[in-house]
Order: structure tokens, then C-alpha cells, then sequence
């Protein structure tokens, strides 16, 4: 199942932007998925992700079973395309969870930042051409990490099952455009 997400080798050892943002990241975790169009095309459905707007890629079969306010759209909408550094994006979790604009370079590189308590993430999106689809690289990078083994496994879990189920919504979205 989670080879669906699984990085290459190549992909986990490129340097990605925003690695630099944490000196020492505690906790890396890397998911890559291709999905069948062109970087161009999958642009603007990365930049509409968030809460309060386009939501969590999931699959029909997923999101049949939540409340119709908590399914993503289906659509490009062109109030969310313009994003700009600094801006911030409304992210699930507790207290003021956001994600913040640090690097946009369209059709390529998305790098946001999210403070959590006393942690820092940086959560870098990276698009590239593969035939004719495109192949999309996340990184996550954690620091300071208290708890870095838990953070790993379990957080490693949900990130895979995040990432997993936004593959394949998005693909479905792409199908259907």
C-alpha cells in the first residue's frame, strides 16, 4: 500500500528547497507519487490545498464517509491560485495551526513553513516532468523533536496515509478534469 508513496533513492538524497530553513531537521520524512499530467496542470490543485479552502485530496471512496463540509473540492477555484510568500494557509491541529508561504516557483517548488508549539516544520512540495505526468516529491522536516522516535513511526504513519490518500484523490481529480 504505502508503495504507492514511497520515494527513489535519488528523490530522498536530492536536495530539495527549503532544507536549508532547518539547520538540523530531527525528523525527515520523504513520499513521492506521480499522477498522469503535466506539472502545469498540477500546479494549481497543490496551490488550493488548506483548510478553509480546497481541503485534503481524498478519493470518493474516502470521502463518502465524511460530512459533505469536510470533502474537498473537485474544482479549480481561481480565488486560491495566487498564493504569496509570507501569506498564510489555515492547517488542521490545535490553537493557530497555519501553513506559511516561504518559497513559491511555479509550476516546481511550493516550501511552507508550520509552526507547531515549540517545533518547526518545513513541508517542501517538488514537481518534475516524468514522461507526461509529473512526479510530486514532499518533504517534511522536523526540529527541535522531543519525542523523535515517536515522531518517526507514527508520525511517519500518518504522514504516508496523508500523502497516500491526497495521491489518490488527486489522480482522480486529474481523471476527471
Amino acid at each position: 500500500m504505502f508503495a504507492a508513496v514511497r520515494p527513489t533513492p535519488a528523490e530522498t538524497a536530492a536536495a530539495l528547497p527549503g532544507d536549508g530553513e532547518i539547520e538540523r531537521a530531527d525528523v525527515v520524512m520523504d513520499t513521492a507519487f506521480s499522477v498522469p499530467a503535466p506539472p502545469e496542470v498540477v500546479w494549481p490543485w497543490l496551490l488550493q490545498l488548506g483548510k478553509g479552502r480546497a481541503g485534503w485530496y481524498l478519493p470518493t471512496s474516502v470521502e463518502r464517509f465524511l460530512p459533505r463540509r469536510h470533502r474537498a473540492v473537485r474544482e479549480i477555484h481561481d480565488s486560491w491560485l495566487h498564493l504569496e510568500i509570507g501569506e498564510r494557509v489555515p492547517d488542521y491541529g490545535p490553537g493557530d495551526a497555519h501553513l506559511q508561504v516561504e518559497l513559491l516557483d511555479p509550476p516546481h517548488h511550493l516550501v511552507y513553513s508550520t509552526p507547531r508549539k515549540k517545533m518547526l516544520g518545513i513541508w517542501s512540495l517538488h514537481l518534475t516532468t516524468e514522461g507526461t505526468g509529473t512526479r510530486v516529491a514532499l518533504r517534511l522536516r522536523l526540529g527541535p523533536v522531543r519525542r523523535r522516535r515517536l515522531a518517526r513511526t507514527l508520525g511517519g504513519l500518518f504522514d504516508r496515509l496523508t500523502v497516500l490518500g491526497m495521491a489518490a484523490g488527486l489522480r482522480e481529480r486529474l481523471a476527471h478534469r
